[in-house]
């Protein structure tokens, strides 16, 4: 019993997903390093899609089928599908694209990272949340680091103008997410955890197929070594189709706002398999400003204050604004 107790503990399943979520990075630059970018993107999410299709037909069914608030119906899905153009397509061809210029230790600070800084500062300009001292401390420190960031990327031995062009793109992916967290709501409510990211990866990943397309035929397949067909098959499977599953169960039982805080494990884990799998370094001035973005971007999310346990309403785990609200990355 003590077992399954532990198997089915909230924070071991959050704790699981942070570290496939932080290991993709390295794992995902090991693909784009023998693919091009457009084709490495389309592998881990046409493998995604097809993992979530076979999770929905097996799993799915009697969790709002029928009609049911659970399913939305067509207009759910088409919601879901659109969500996917922005957070699966958008995101993912940014981040496979700034991977093949700059090292997996870039990504995995700027997006998990800024993705929440900028949702934050987007919701403030807006009104939707008040400007707590604290909050504000938090966005300027988390912005100030991300600067600090960028010119330890352009400059130092380490740096260069691929690396500061990757980072870039990073920044734009990060905007991406947080536009598609901030519209996650409204875009899918009603629907179920597991068929709305079925449905959004679907439509993300048959775009993503139509960019790769011209790609395809000059990647000699049959010459691919192992090692890429198993970091795409461990993408799609596990830190793309587990991931989120798993994630959503453990939002589901102790709240996003406790979840939050596990998001910031995700660089910690990347920068470890960047530094010993793939030989990545930071410079002295991008570990500070990376720092620093982390230290903004904490303070930011916390207010100064532990997060208490929320209380799931009736509607969890299908709940979009609980579902929605953080990233699912992979993003990777």
């Amino acid at each position: 019993m003590a077992t399954k107790r532990g198997l089915n503990s909230p924070y071991l399943m959050l704790s699981v997903t942070m570290v496939l979520w932080g290991s993709a990075f390295s794992s995902s630059k090991s693909v784009v390093e023998h693919v091009p970018h457009p084709v490495a993107a389309l592998l881990r999410f046409g493998g995604a899609a097809l993992a979530l299709l076979v999770a929905l037909a097996l799993f799915g069914r009697g969790r709002g089928g029928g009609g049911g608030s659970g399913s939305g119906g067509a207009g759910a899905g088409a919601r879901a599908a659109l969500a996917g153009v922005l957070g699966v397509f958008a995101y993912n061809g940014l981040f496979f694209w700034g991977l093949s210029l700059a090292p997996s230790l870039d990504a995995g600070i700027l997006i998990p990272v800024m993705s929440p800084v900028l949702t934050s500062a987007f919701l403030l300009v807006t009104g939707r949340e008040r400007a707590s001292r604290a909050r504000l401390a938090g966005l300027g420190l988390g912005l100030t680091g991300a600067v600090v960031f960028f010119l330890g990327a352009g400059g130092s031995t380490h740096g260069s103008p691929a690396r500061l062009a990757g980072d870039a793109l990073f920044l734009l992916a990060a905007v991406c997410w947080a536009a598609y967290t901030l519209a996650g709501p409204r875009v899918l409510a009603g629907t179920d955890p597991l068929r709305a990211t079925t449905y959004a990866t679907c439509a993300g990943a048959v775009l993503l197929g139509l960019v790769a397309a011209p790609d395809l035929p000059a990647v000699r397949w049959g010459e691919l070594p192992t090692s890429v067909w198993a970091n795409a098959a461990y993408l799609a499977v596990g830190a793309a189709a587990l991931a989120n599953l798993l994630y959503y169960r453990g939002v589901h039982a102790v709240g996003p706002a406790s979840a939050s805080l596990m998001m910031f494990t995700v660089p910690v884990v990347n920068t470890v398999c960047g530094t010993l799998l793939l030989g990545e370094t930071f410079g002295a001035v991008q570990g500070v400003g990376a720092l620093v973005l982390l230290s903004g971007a904490a303070l930011a999310a916390t207010q100064g204050r532990l997060p208490r346990r929320a209380a799931p309403g009736p509607g969890a785990p299908g709940s979009s604004a609980t579902t929605m609200r953080l990233p699912s990355r992979g993003a990777e």
